[in-house]
Formats: C-alpha cells, structure tokens, sequence
C-alpha cells in the first residue's frame, strides 16, 4: 500500500480507537466569573486519572473576560474571512497511558465480528507503528509506544473544537497521534500543534465583551428634527481581556488577548435619519471617551456624535444600534504576539421619536 494511502487507512482507524478519548479529550469545565469581574475568570485544569486509571488529556483553560461554561463569546470578527481554528493537535497521555489506552482499543477492534479486508491490514500496521517501529518518511515508528521515555515526553492527539459548527472542518486534524520529548517542538509537519497564537484565537472566540448602552440626550424620547447626542464616557467602557493556557508536565504555553475600544457606529433604525458625522462612526477621543456629553448651551450645535430623527416612530419605537469596534491584539508565551481581526460587539435601544416641530430648549 502506497505510504499516503497507509497514512490514511490509519488515520481513518485511529479516529476509530480514539473516539472514547477524544470525548474526554475535548469536552469543557468551564466556570467563569461575571463579565467585566477585575479578577477575571479562571478554569479548572482537568488531571489525574479515570475510571480506567488513565491520565486524562490537558483541557484548555479560559480566564479573564470569558463566555461561561465553554460557550463561544459575543465577539464578531470584522474580517469574515477570519475564523478560529476548528481543530488543533495537542498533548494527549504520556508512554504508559496511551500504551494502556490504544492497545487495547486495537485489540478489541482487530477482535471484532467482520473485521478484515483493508480495515484489518490498517489495524495490523497500525499496531506495528507503535510496537514494531514501523514509520514512513518524516513519520518514525515506535518500539513498544515509547515506554522506555514515559515521562520524559507526551503522545500528541486530535483535538475538536466544540464551538466549530463544520463537522468536517472539525475532524480534519486527523494524523496519527505522535510523539514529543517535554521542552520539543512539535515535529514541523504538523502545522496545526497548539501554539501561542493558537490559543489567542481560541481567547478570541471565548471572549465576552461588555454590554454598553449608548447615553443619550434627550434620553428615550426625542424629537422630529432635534438632534440627539449620543456619547460613552472613558469610565463606562475599557479594554477587555481573555486568556487562553494549556499546562501540562514538560509543557506549558499561554496567550492573552486584548480586546481596545476605537469607535461608536450608530444605525438609527430607519433611514429617515441623519447621523453625526455623516459615516455614522464616532471615533475614540484623547482621553478614551467616545462623544461628547449634552450639555446647556449646546442646543445650537451640532452633536460631535449623534442622530436626528426625521419622521416620528408613530405608536412604536426606532431601534437604535449602538455597535463598538474593538482593537483586538494579542501577546504569549515566549514573548510571541501579533494583531487579530477587529472585532465587533452591538447592542440594540428602543428610540420614540414625537413629532413635534419646534421646542424650546
């Protein structure tokens, strides 16, 4: 069998046997805290040993300004190309584990009623990689899995990313679990290995940015042809932080990503509206305000950042969308940093505009 048909008829059976681990291996303990909580929140790191007195697998853990229970944040990427990473490879079980875990699994397989043909001969050599050192170019075999090195490295696997909704996207990590000594890098081939800027964007989509409702004046209720100002003080909103961190003996990376504050986009809820300035984009001030307050005297002037109204909303309300751009950057492990798309975060404000032509203010 041609080595990339091997390499796959045993990917194919690997996704077999490590489909027990693999629900361990990606299923989330998440407790954050409150939005916005100073502390942030943290996460349990899952370890020690199942039913089966096999280590389980290092889990991702989220703290800082995170969704709860491992859901995706509320954080939309203004690049619509831009999506994280559906799958990655990361550590999995050291030597004796996976020894345990995998030989086991082929077993019972290479056991099972029927099982032959192609099927049968990917189990065979499968076995023979991790006990007979049979390997192919740039992929070594393994005498007895590695056991003469348990604890001075890890086996590698297949990680899912639950929030990925493509199941095919999902399972396309699919290369065979693989070793590496602690302090290594992953061998180049495998792209996907979990890396700082990995687990940025993973911060990325776990990210919970704050609500934010836009201050207006008049507030609520305005008038046909009265401009209203709009503005968000430096104190209500700042920059929001999510970190992502996988720790395991021999391995430990981590990476933070920030989310700044750059602009207010206003959508009025109907186009009989004009918006301040005509873009609808309020831009971030000097001193981290966005706007300006309404004040007396202001009643001639044009709002820095506002609406107006050009019809009356009659028995109902405009919804007004207050939409703020974030920065979105990121730093890690080793010094390791970079940008990530801008991301978007909006909420939604009913607005009753009166129809009344002029008032005194």
């Amino acid at each position: 069998m041609p080595v990339t048909e091997t390499r796959r008829a045993l990917a194919g059976v690997t996704a077999l046997t490590l489909a027990l681990s693999a629900i361990a291996f990606t299923e989330a303990a998440y407790a954050a805290k409150p939005v916005g909580s100073d502390k942030g929140a943290t996460t349990e790191q899952s370890a020690g040993s199942n039913s089966n007195g096999i280590y389980a697998a290092a889990r991702i853990t989220y703290s800082g300004s995170v969704a709860p229970n491992g859901g995706s944040g509320n954080v939309t990427s203004a690049d619509v190309n831009w999506n994280p990473p559906p799958c990655w490879y990361a550590p999995y079980l050291g030597a004796k584990d996976f020894k345990k875990k995998m030989s086991q699994d082929i077993e019972s397989q290479m056991n099972a009623p029927g099982m032959g043909g192609h099927a049968g001969a990917a189990l065979s050599e499968l076995k023979r990689h991790y006990e007979d050192e049979y390997g192919w170019t740039d992929t070594p075999g393994y005498k007895d899995y590695n056991v003469d090195k348990d604890g001075e490295g890890m086996f590698w696997a297949a990680v899912e990313n639950p929030n990925e909704p493509d199941v095919l996207k999902r399972s396309s990590c699919n290369d065979l679990p693989f070793w590496v000594d602690n302090g290594e890098a992953p061998p180049p081939q495998y792209e996907q290995a979990i890396t700082p800027e990995i687990l940025a964007a993973l911060a990325y989509q776990h990210m919970q940015l704050p609500d934010t409702e836009v201050s207006l004046a008049p507030e609520q209720t305005t008038k046909v042809n009265l401009p209203t100002w709009a503005w968000l003080d430096k104190a209500v909103f700042d920059e929001v932080q999510a970190t992502a961190a996988i720790d395991v003996p021999g391995f430990n990376l981590q990476a933070t990503t920030t989310a700044r504050p750059v602009s207010l986009t206003l959508e009025p809820g109907t186009d009989d509206a004009v918006t301040y300035p005509a873009s609808g984009e309020c831009l971030i001030n000097n001193d981290d305000s966005i706007g300006e307050p309404y004040a007396r005297g202001k009643a001639d002037r044009t709002p820095p950042c506002g609406i107006t109204y050009l019809r009356s909303s009659g028995n109902g309300t405009y919804n007004l969308q207050a939409t703020i751009t974030w920065d979105i950057s990121w730093t890690g492990t080793g010094g390791a940093g970079g940008d990530l798309p801008d991301g978007t975060f909006g909420n939604g404000q009913a607005v009753t505009v009166q129809e009344i032509q002029s008032v005194n203010r």
